[in-house]
């Protein structure tokens, strides 16, 4: 035997156990809310189960980076280069705001949204069945149910007669909804006290303003900035204390305590979201995953709520509700 295949034969026999030993690369998935850690833990949790029902482990097979905006939607695109930064192999994220400056960092990883509205109207996808681009995963329709919303709340207290809103204000922010409650509330006999937010201090003044001119009922619309997502529980306690029947636009402000709401299964969103996640790391192109909507919507009534404003729903009311809590 030569010393150079000797050689050839050592320099072999090291080199095949240390490149069979080297690991698989661990996929890397970014998720951003414009929420807070705490606000977005039941949608957070969802998205888990869903990752762990498709064999994916955190800290094992897969690492997750979660940012949180805590409703300041000008720290949106530092998080999303941040994320970028760490080359994840896929952007999570809540809400069309949240995706649009997602995209706007960058058109190459791809997207996949939990939840937003109007993705089309937004310019985010070309169309639900071929979203062309790098964004993808599944839409809400909350911001089309306001005038269902204030239908059923017609129906609840059929002498209404003045509804608040409780409406997000920021520059460059379309507020459908507003405008398909504004354009229903004449048919259905309802004036309308709009109570403008734009910053966490704003909700006080905006309930006292409400408190003033005696209104028989609340609205809350949804919020794409995540400022009401972030303050949920704070404005549940403040229809409670000033014994204002309210109605939501997200089952969560039900958790928190909040009276009634009409919304689609959002948790449901979140974890079919893993799904687009695992096709993408599968090889599967976001522009080719057809975006999903949502087909269950759940009017909820929490009699818990109502028994702390001293409000009693009679029998033909209950029975409009999907799910009574009590």
């Amino acid at each position: 035997m030569s010393l150079r295949f000797l050689v050839v034969l050592i320099v072999f026999a090291l080199s095949t156990p240390a490149e069979a030993q080297q690991p698989k690369k661990v996929p890397r998935i970014g998720y951003l809310s414009t929420g807070s850690i705490s606000s977005t833990l039941a949608n957070r949790e969802a998205f888990q189960q869903g990752l762990r029902g498709l064999g994916y482990v955190e800290g094992k097979n897969i690492v997750v980076e979660y940012r949180f905006a805590e409703g300041k939607l000008d720290r949106v695109p530092d998080l999303v280069a941040e994320l970028v930064l760490l080359k994840v192999d896929v952007i999570v994220v809540s809400g069309s705001s949240v995706a649009r400056a997602a995209k706007k960092v960058t058109t190459t990883i791809p997207i996949v949204m939990a939840s937003a509205g109007g993705p089309f109207r937004d310019g985010l996808i070309a169309s639900l069945a071929r979203p062309g681009g790098n964004v993808t995963g599944l839409t809400n329709i909350g911001n089309d149910l306001g005038a269902k919303r204030l239908e059923l709340l017609k129906v609840v207290f059929p002498t209404l007669t003045r509804v608040a809103v409780l409406s997000p204000v920021r520059p460059g922010l379309e507020r459908t909804e507003m405008k398909e409650i504004q354009a229903v509330a004449p048919s259905l006999k309802l004036q309308l006290q709009i109570l403008e937010v734009r910053t966490a201090d704003d909700f006080e003044r905006a309930f006292e303003d409400a408190a003033k001119t005696a209104v028989g009922a609340l609205i809350v619309t949804r919020d794409p900035t995540g400022l009401f997502s972030t303050h949920e529980h704070r404005i549940v306690a403040l229809a409670v204390k000033n014994r204002l029947p309210a109605m939501y636009p997200q089952i969560r402000y039900i958790s928190a305590g909040g009276l009634m709401c009409y919304a689609e299964d959002e948790l449901e969103n979140y974890r079919r979201a893993a799904t687009y996640v695992d096709k993408i790391l599968k090889g599967a192109k976001p522009a080719d995953l057809p975006v999903e909507q949502p087909t269950k919507f759940e009017f909820i009534i929490n009699l818990k709520a109502a028994n702390q404003i001293g409000l009693t729903f009679p029998p033909n009311v209950l029975a409009l509700a999907d799910k009574v809590i009590r």
